[in-house]
């Protein structure tokens, strides 16, 4: 049987706005219907759909090489340190909170480059990869902290491919999108740290999570990049999802907003600590030396 192209489109149309549903800032790109679409209204025909995509080539071998890029307490010491912050709009809390962390540290600048409703998984709405370039191109930074991954449990389209979340050709897809921001940011001298997801309060949006952790935080062990994990700081003793969890004097606090996917400021505040006190010892501003 054959199936024409207007078939396999509308597909791939229902897919896209189902998956868009279940991501936290799908309302906005829904606004965008031509986006479903692969771009402008007046774009050409989009590429064909294959939900059993064939898988992308994981990255095989050693970890790529890479350019060296100058340590934190190098940089610190011939002039300001700037941190930038990318990624979507958990990203957004993510900054205020680093920004609150480090204002008092002297040549210490933490700026925000991150967007709500982007992600890596849907380059024909923000190009993450361009954008990124961009934001170099335009404002340098010394240091990149990245979150993603809250609107990108969906497929990724690549070489004419769409390839299912969570099957092996979208791991494959994401690794390599993860991989080549990576190299863009090292190959300007960028020092980088990726943030992990927190726990979510739906069971099936925190299975996406988690699976999009893995292959972020295997992707950072084999750059050989800091991955500051987050879904533990977020969870109850037993390990679930709770909005109220004890602060550091033992009070509980409010730290989910009502979506059960952000944080509220106090939530924020506990993911950006591990991260402020990383970059703190890297640049050589905390007593402690240990690794």
């Amino acid at each position: 049987m054959k199936v024409g192209i207007n078939t396999l489109t509308a597909t791939f149309v229902v897919g896209v706005v189902a998956g868009l549903a279940l991501t936290p800032d799908g309302r906005a790109w829904m606004r965008h219907p031509t986006l479903l679409l692969g771009g402008q209204a007046s774009a050409s025909a989009p590429p064909s759909v294959e939900t059993e995509a064939p898988p992308v080539a994981p990255p095989a071998g050693p970890a790529p090489v890479v350019a060296h890029v100058t340590p934190l307490n190098a940089r610190l010491a011939k002039g300001e340190l700037r941190i930038g912050v990318f990624g979507d709009s958990m990203a957004d809390g993510l900054y205020t909170g680093l920004y609150r962390d480090l204002q008092g540290q002297p040549n210490v600048s933490v700026t925000k480059f991150s967007q709500v409703s982007t992600g890596l998984s849907r380059y024909d709405y923000v190009d993450i990869q361009a954008r990124t370039r961009s934001q170099l191109d335009a404002q340098p930074v010394d240091v990149a902290v990245i979150l993603f991954g809250t609107n990108d449990a969906q497929g990724i389209e690549l070489d004419g491919q769409v390839h299912a979340f969570g099957t092996d050709g979208w791991k494959a897809a994401y690794a390599k999108r993860v991989d080549d921001l990576v190299a863009l940011l090292r190959s300007r001298d960028v020092a980088v740290y990726w943030v992990g997801l927190p726990r979510m309060k739906r069971e099936s949006f925190d299975g996406r999570m988690a699976l999009i952790n893995g292959v972020v935080s295997e992707r950072m062990r084999a750059l050989g990049v800091p991955y500051i994990e987050t879904t533990a700081l977020t969870s109850n003793a037993e390990g679930g999802y709770e909005a109220y969890l004890p602060n550091d004097a033992g009070r509980r606090t409010l730290m989910r907003a009502n979506d059960g996917i952000h944080m509220s400021m106090a939530g924020y505040l506990r993911m950006s600590a591990p991260v402020a006190e990383r970059l703190k010892r890297d640049a050589g501003l905390t007593a402690d030396p240990a690794a």
